[in-house]
């Protein structure tokens, strides 16, 4: 264990060495002022950036609280500004016994305190607790920064099954999508259906965060296989439905559900089928001007054991394109429901791009309630036409 002594008293500063000593303490640091310890603790005169500073090899400081120029509680106050070194426990050394003044010493950040003169006894029990409660505190933080560092792995994972953009002579499909932490509940695909066909997903699973992301991942895992096998809009959320059910969460407190939408984009018969449970609605703009709101045909995924959705047509011009969005771009667009499909409408009649700086800015709005951002963007071009 490395301590750290700060006393401008040569006899009291020896007194605590052999003290420290005798109870087999032996990497024993001593300096005479407030300033010496900054420079052992990393921190210049002129101070020192907290993204730079590194946190020092010392476990425990015994600090004098009467110093000339800057005294132990001013010394404290500053060492608890850096968050790399808030962690080192301050025991205060004095040979005042006012209450306040003690109160006062642990205020400004240290953990304990022991009045001179120095009771051996005392000081090495104070000591060992410090030490004991530093021990702990650092295997917190290991555990902490090993917890943060799998969830970094994860959202790298979680990321990778998100379907890149995709183009071809017909149609663009592309994303943008923030997550409110590392591991989000939004998830979006598409998919070749053959024929001129595609079919595009958007969900949001309730809440964000561990739980949501995991959920998402096994939706995702059965996502491609579902699509696939089944015709209709309708039918595919019902599949998710039945597999939401598997997981068998009939015990837990908290209902999982999610809202999609699942669309089939017709390129040749320029139609749009889709099914929506209770989900945002989606935004078509065609190319005459005419808009056209997805709008819930059935329960959220997971709520009901059987899936009560329908899937509707409608019929599109030859250009047009289509936006779905989860419910933390709705927060970001407007204070009511009514306003942010309004102003979303209106920002997909005048922009005729995912990649506009509208969008940017609207993704970066501060929301009372964070959650995660996400829009699928699907623009869909005349046969007839070349590509620009």
């Amino acid at each position: 264990m490395n301590v750290l002594v700060v006393d401008d008293n040569p006899t009291n500063v020896m007194l605590i060495r052999e003290i420290l000593r005798k109870a087999d303490y032996t990497g024993i640091t001593t300096v005479s002022s407030a300033r010496e310890m900054y420079e052992v603790l990393g921190l210049k005169k002129s101070g020192v950036s907290t993204d730079t500073l590194k946190e020092p090899d010392i476990d425990l400081i015994l600090l004098d609280m009467m110093m000339p120029e800057i005294d132990g509680l001013e010394a404290c106050r500053h060492v608890q500004t850096f968050p790399m070194l808030r962690d080192i426990p301050i025991i205060m050394v004095t040979a005042i016994g006012d209450s306040n003044t003690l109160a006062e010493a642990l205020d400004a950040g240290a953990v304990d305190y022991v009045t001179k003169p120095i009771n051996r006894i005392e000081l090495l029990a104070r000591i060992r607790l410090a030490l004991r409660l530093k021990k702990e505190k650092d295997w917190h933080k290991e555990r902490d920064r090993h917890i943060r560092e799998e969830l970094r792995l994860a959202a790298s994972v979680q990321a990778s099954v998100l379907t890149e953009p995709y183009s071809d002579e017909k149609i663009e499909i592309q994303a943008i999508y923030k997550p409110s932490e590392e591991l989000a509940g939004d998830l979006y695909a598409w998919f070749p259906l053959g024929n001129g066909k595609y079919g595009v997903l958007i969900l949001d699973m309730m809440g964000h965060g561990v739980s949501s992301a995991l959920l998402c991942m096994f939706i995702a895992s059965a996502l491609r296989n579902t699509v696939m096998d089944e015709k209709t809009p309708d039918g595919v959320l019902r599949s998710l439905n039945n597999k939401f059910h598997y997981l068998h969460m009939s015990d837990s407190l908290t209902m999982y559900y999610l809202t999609a939408i699942y669309v089939i984009v017709d390129t040749v018969q320029h139609q749009i089928q889709y099914a929506n449970a209770g989900h945002p609605p989606g935004i078509v703009v065609m190319s005459d001007g005419t808009v056209v709101h997805l709008k819930s045909t059935g329960h959220p995924v997971g709520m009901f054991p059987e899936l009560e959705v329908e899937s509707k047509m409608i019929r599109c011009t030859n250009v047009y394109r289509l936006a779905l969005y989860t419910d933390g771009l709705v927060e970001a667009a407007g204070d009511t429901l009514d306003e942010a499909i309004a102003h979303l409408t209106q920002l997909m009649k005048q922009e005729e791009s995912i990649n506009a700086e509208t969008w940017s800015t609207l993704f970066g709005n501060p929301c009372a309630r964070e959650d995660d951002k996400c829009m699928v963007w699907v623009s869909v071009r005349s046969v007839e036409e070349e590509p620009a």
